[in-house]
């Protein structure tokens, strides 16, 4: 446990659970880092802030979704800011922050967000010096940022992911592809599920509702939600591009396999009239006993002349194919087009 205590215009800090709770009956401007569950937190939360058991529990606990309560004394807000992502998922940090009239008490687990303001109070405790709301803002306002590197890289996996869709859909690469898709997909869903609570919570502060939050700085509060709603509709528009994704990865799919479709049915057509060609001439009977004349059977040039007539055929189909534009070359619409053109 951590606290910065505002005495004469000077930050000094201590672990001191005496000093912590002198500085508190004294009406100093106090800033407490909960680091870790122990005994002398809950004692402190408990005996000296009054804070709520439900409270204290949340405070300890992980919650997957943002909070707000309104107590008589003090105000706790529960959001989370981003720690980054890794591979496929986001990792989410919960961030509990109490504002009393005086103190502040603040509880993040990895100190991305504490570490960074405590830093600066230690350069110049101006921060301190304007209020206790001002330093809730400060921790509001970093939670937000760390937001803006992590959509700036969902930014070019989602280019990226566009680009490899083009590439990979229907080849045997595709699995991954169609798997990054949805994971991506499920990563923003529950990035949504969290903000629109989190936007709400913003809002309510950024309004004015809460006596903790002098009239002076509701503007700063705005500004926090703004740029978190900025977040929040970046976001919702990366959904509707992997979605769209989705969309296209499935019709690039489709198209694909209607290329080999196609293929595969010129080639049968192709090859029909050669097999029926090769059996009437591979029929097993003597044509000196039929009462059919095959004289192609005797003839010494029958032989060149079915491999003749097969590649004649062939060629036949193979330029039909061509002329309506089956298989290369332009359908006669493209060719009734230039006519008219010229």
């Amino acid at each position: 446990m951590l606290a910065r205590i505002l005495e004469d215009g000077k930050l000094h800090s201590t672990t001191s659970v005496a000093e912590i709770k002198a500085a508190l009956a004294g009406g100093k401007r106090i800033w407490i880092e909960l680091e870790r569950h122990s005994p002398e937190a809950d004692a402190l939360l408990t005996d000296v802030l009054k804070v709520h058991a439900l409270t204290i529990e949340d405070v300890w606990s992980s919650r997957s979704l943002p909070k707000i309560d309104d107590f008589d004394d003090y105000l706790y807000v529960l959001i989370h800011g981003i720690e980054g992502k890794k591979k496929t998922k986001l990792a989410l940090i919960e961030i509990d922050i109490l504002i009393g009239e005086n103190w502040l008490v603040t509880h993040d687990r990895d100190g991305l967000i504490s570490d960074d303001i405590g830093t600066e109070l230690d350069h110049s405790p101006r921060l301190m010096q304007k209020g206790i709301a001002w330093l809730a803002h400060a921790v509001l306002d970093r939670a937000v940022d760390r937001y803006l590197p992590v959509i700036s890289q969902l930014d070019t996996e989602i280019e990226q992911l566009e680009l490899d869709v083009l590439a990979r859909a229907g080849t045997p690469k595709g699995k991954l592809v169609l798997a990054r898709i949805l994971s991506f997909k499920r990563t923003l869903q529950e990035l949504r599920r969290m903000s629109i609570h989190q936007r709400e919570i913003l809002l309510r502060l950024s309004r004015g509702d809460f006596g903790e939050i002098p009239a002076d700085a509701i503007p700063f509060f705005r500004d926090v939600y703004d740029h978190f709603l900025r977040i929040n509709d970046i976001t919702e528009s990366y959904r509707d591009l992997v979605s769209s994704l989705l969309d296209a990865y499935l019709s690039v799919q489709s198209n694909r396999m209607n290329e080999v479709m196609k293929t595969l049915t010129l080639m049968s057509t192709v090859m029909l009239p050669l097999t029926f060609i090769a059996g009437i001439y591979g029929m097993n009977f003597d044509p000196d006993t039929s009462p059919l004349n095959m004289p192609e059977l005797r003839w010494f040039l029958g032989y060149p002349f079915a491999l003749v007539l097969m590649a004649v055929v062939a060629g036949g189909i193979l330029l039909w194919f061509r002329r309506r534009g089956w298989m290369g070359g332009s359908t006669p619409e493209d060719r009734k087009a230039k006519g008219r053109k010229r």
